[in-house]
């Protein structure tokens, strides 16, 4: 079994939380922390680099969303599936505030589209983030 970085397993993290978070909508962000902690536990470091992410993507969203409309060509946004929209998010949030090299956000989403999403989000993930990160100037 490979071990993962703890950074890809707070994307992992994040990407559950944000799931959860938006799958209910009466749950603050604090209630989904503790919920996903019980259910899952976490490592301190991974919960504290899941967490703010989480954070920061969940404070960002309008905006990050309106860096990923345009590259979604022919999607709404409200019509991805759920980890979909999450997973670009997450992706957009550490382009946007050059968090890591944009090829490292780019493979660390590639890897959980592979492990979270359908058979087409990979290549729809790879060709909307390739798509923000150059109308950045990232890439």
């Amino acid at each position: 079994m490979t071990l993962l970085r703890p950074e890809t397993r707070a994307r992992a993290r994040a990407l559950q939380l944000l799931y959860a978070w938006e799958s209910d909508s009466r749950a603050s962000a604090d209630e989904v922390l503790q919920r996903l902690d019980r259910l899952l536990g976490s490592d301190p470091v991974t919960r504290r680099m899941a967490e703010d992410l989480f954070q920061g993507v969940a404070a960002e969203k309008e905006r990050l969303d309106g860096e990923i409309a345009p590259a979604a060509e022919h999607w709404r946004l409200d019509r991805l599936a759920v980890i979909d929209r999450n997973i670009l998010r997450i992706a957009t949030y550490e382009l946007m505030h050059q968090r890591v090299p944009p090829r490292v956000a780019i493979d660390e989403a590639l890897w959980l589209a592979h492990r979270f999403g359908g058979p087409q989000t990979p290549s729809f993930v790879n060709g909307v983030l390739d798509h923000v990160a150059r109308t950045m100037g990232r890439l």
